[in-house]
């Protein structure tokens, strides 16, 4: 090979190398959630019901937007008010960026938890969650869907039976895709962390 060949060899093999490492500078490293990571879930694609107000209601009615996805039920004694206000909390300090995030609550008691009442309940931690309610069937669906546990236990009292649930809650991306499940303990500091990370893009 001549040196003129060589020489537009080497050439190729710096605009290749050039080419490479602009690409890896405009490439932003992966997110480091504080929560845990589902990217690539292959469940949790779909959720379709009914909100407090009447209309049927999908995720991808709510793409542009960070969609906090929890199950629960308005006579939970513990856990779901607990999480609710947290995420109440989570919107505070999320600040003018909580226009760009909703909640979807979906409630594992249709029999007590109408329309009304479901909508009256999340009216106490924030106006701007939409509650979301189906037929026995449906939520079996969404359940099954997102793998959520829920077990009806009869007990005593005027309370008659409560619901044994999953705890945790899903995030999906502006985008629609599954991005986090974040446990019913994670610090409020850490859940507007990640929602702070999808919201830029990453």
């Amino acid at each position: 090979m001549n040196s003129s060949k060589k020489f537009a060899a080497l050439q190729q093999t710096w605009l290749w190398l050039a080419a490479l490492l602009l690409l890896t500078a405009c490439t932003p490293p992966p997110a480091e959630f504080r929560n845990t990571d589902l990217t690539g879930a292959t469940f949790g694609r779909h959720l379709q019901l009914q909100s407090e107000d009447g209309k049927r209601r999908s995720l991808v009615d709510f793409r542009g937007k960070a969609v906090v996805v929890f199950f629960g039920y308005t006579t939970c004694p513990d856990i779901c008010p607990t999480t609710l206000a947290r995420y109440a909390e989570v919107w505070k300090e999320l600040g003018g960026q909580a226009a760009s995030v909703q909640l979807l609550f979906v409630t594992l008691d249709p029999e007590r938890d109408n329309p009304a009442r479901l909508g009256e309940y999340l009216r106490w931690f924030n106006p701007a969650f939409v509650g979301l309610i189906g037929s026995p069937e449906e939520l079996k669906e969404a359940t099954g869907e997102f793998r959520v546990f829920s077990a009806r236990k009869e007990i005593g009292g005027g309370t008659g039976y409560v619901i044994d649930h999953s705890t945790g809650a899903y995030v999906f991306d502006p985008a629609g895709r599954l991005r986090l499940y974040v446990k019913d303990s994670a610090p409020v500091a850490d859940i507007v962390a990640d929602l702070r990370l999808l919201l830029a893009g990453r």
